[in-house]
């Protein structure tokens, strides 16, 4: 059991004090508020993913608000002409509304409670900043429908000034371990992941720390063709932005090739790192793993024995992540 009960007015708490901080540096406010709300589990800032965006509202030129939710407005507004389509751009197209959209990063928070690997929760934050985008109605290029008007692939763009401050949404607060064993409605059984936790646990990588503090886990809402919603779930490297991808010569052996994989591990911050990037990220080359294991054939031994193991199992039956 986590010490860390994740209940139902504990995660609206949470909900509520993060949407009232203000955005700050290192993110101050987000771990004062989780010391307050969690005390008996202690959170960290793990990493910060930017680079994404979605639709926002509709503001007039100067700025004034009409809706915070676009797909809302064009609803109310398609309702208010009767379900005539035309009739909605008419009315419209010569107003100068502008739409804006959310630009978004990330934040995640760990706070490991015991050794084992998927022993840790994971708190996700949104950083939103409004900015205005495009023309709601572009007249050159009417939208043909409400999803067009919402989401067009072509639009009349205008200057990206941003409408109010930055702030914080809630997204999550999970318990990896509940999620993993399928205790959560949510879970996703995702084929390797429980092998990978498996492997860390037996690694040599796992008596230098928690794998929470080198990787987080990603996950992502999918709804299928039948609108079932699934999460999948993939870890995801706190580092691999940092890390440069294992280049190596193919006639690299023994002292020469010992010395590159301790080099990518010192980069990464822990031993075998090269073993779970080449399950999980794609940073380490499929080809290595042979070249290592004919050097342990040759009798060098420079991998302890409990990552030996983990490479003649990859070998055996090899996975990616």
């Amino acid at each position: 059991m986590t010490p860390c009960p994740l209940d139902e007015p504990t995660l609206q708490r949470f909900a509520t004090e993060i949407a009232a901080a203000p955005p700050r540096p290192h993110h101050a406010a987000l771990l004062e508020l989780t010391g307050r709300l969690l005390p008996q589990c202690t959170f960290s800032h793990a990493m910060s993913r930017g680079g994404w965006h979605r639709p926002g509202g509709v503001v007039r030129p100067d700025g004034r608000r009409i809706s915070a939710d676009i797909e809302a407005w064009v609803e109310a507004a398609l309702a208010d002409c009767g379900g005539d389509w035309p009739g909605l751009i008419e009315r419209h197209a010569d107003g100068g509304l502008l739409a804006t959209r959310l630009v978004g990063r990330t934040h995640y928070l760990v706070a490991p409670y015991a050794e084992a690997a998927d022993a840790f929760l994971q708190l996700e934050v949104e950083e939103l900043q409004e900015v205005a985008d495009r023309l709601l109605i572009d007249p050159r290029r009417p939208p043909a429908d409400a999803l067009e008007l919402v989401d067009p692939a072509e639009y009349a763009p205008v200057p990206a000034h941003p409408i109010g401050r930055p702030y914080y949404r809630f997204r999550r607060l999970t318990d990896m371990r509940l999620l993993l064993a399928g205790e959560t409605p949510q879970a996703a059984d995702e084929a390797g992941l429980g092998r990978f936790l498996s492997e860390w646990s037996a690694s040599s990588a796992a008596r230098r720390g928690p794998f929470c503090a080198h990787w987080v886990m990603d996950l992502r809402e999918h709804v299928d063709r039948y609108r079932n919603r699934t999460l999948r779930v993939s870890p995801l490297s706190r580092h691999a932005r940092a890390l440069k991808p294992f280049h190596w010569h193919p006639e690299a052996r023994g002292v020469a090739l010992a010395e590159q994989l301790h080099a990518f591990d010192r980069a990464a911050g822990y031993p075998a790192a090269w073993y779970f990037h080449l399950v999980a990220s794609g940073l380490t080359p499929s080809t290595l793993a042979q070249a290592i294991a004919e050097d342990l054939m040759a009798d060098y031994r420079y991998l302890p024995e409990c990552d030996a193991r983990l490479l003649q199992g990859w070998l055996a039956a090899p996975y990616h992540l």
